[in-house]
């Protein structure tokens, strides 16, 4: 089921909660995006592993259009305009953030920072107010410790309400020896680190609602 407004029944057509909707037999929908727009990315590979060694409860979406996000204009995103009068693109990309119960980012860093198509689609969501309180978890890969571009996205996303859980930030060094591009971990250790930090969030998760 969509975790997101629903229509109740006998009552005109109101709306409940995202979360009002959702029964304890659901699972559990997490919107995972990747931060670089490479093919081979090896952070793109880290979100598919953490597809495969998600909770079994657990569905791991990765949202594949982040390339298609227009550049952030705040014009385009005034609050006296209709909702959904925004690009297709990033109306998606809030659908998605709407039903989801959690966030899953997973970027490499560039020069000392966060991608500009990461920090772009971010930019579209901070007048969300889905976005507001949402649990968000970090998995990354790099050639080192890219603990520049981690503290750049959270503050960014505690600046934006979203709840970093401290539980669930992984870092992954040397990971292209680790894993290939469809998300296959030769490495049995990272394999473990990969399935707490999921259960950490899902734990968070659970504790929320």
């Amino acid at each position: 089921m969509q975790y997101g407004s629903v229509r109740q029944p006998g009552k005109g057509g109101g709306v409940l909660s995202a979360f009002a909707a959702k029964t304890l037999t659901d699972d559990m929908r997490i919107l995972a995006i990747c931060g670089s727009l490479r093919l081979r990315s090896s952070n793109r590979a880290l979100l598919l592993a953490a597809r495969k060694h998600a909770p079994a409860n657990m569905d791991v979406e990765i949202f594949e259009s982040i390339r298609d996000l227009p550049h952030f204009d705040p014009d385009m995103d005034r609050l006296d305009r209709d909702p959904e009068d925004r690009p297709d693109s990033v109306l998606r990309l809030r659908r998605e953030l709407a039903t989801s119960d959690a966030m899953l980012i997973s970027t490499p860093e560039y020069a000392h920072g966060l991608p500009g198509s990461l920090k772009n689609a971010l930019d579209w969501l901070v007048s969300d107010p889905a976005m507001t309180g949402k649990p968000v978890a970090l998995i990354y890969g790099s050639t080192g410790d890219a603990s520049y571009a981690q503290q750049q996205l959270m503050e960014i996303l505690t600046t934006m309400s979203g709840v970093v859980v401290r539980d669930a930030i992984l870092g992954v060094a040397g990971v292209r020896s680790k894993i290939d591009d469809s998300g296959t971990v030769s490495d049995s250790q990272l394999v473990l680190e990969i399935e707490s930090a999921l259960r950490a969030l899902e734990a968070f998760v659970c504790r929320k609602q």
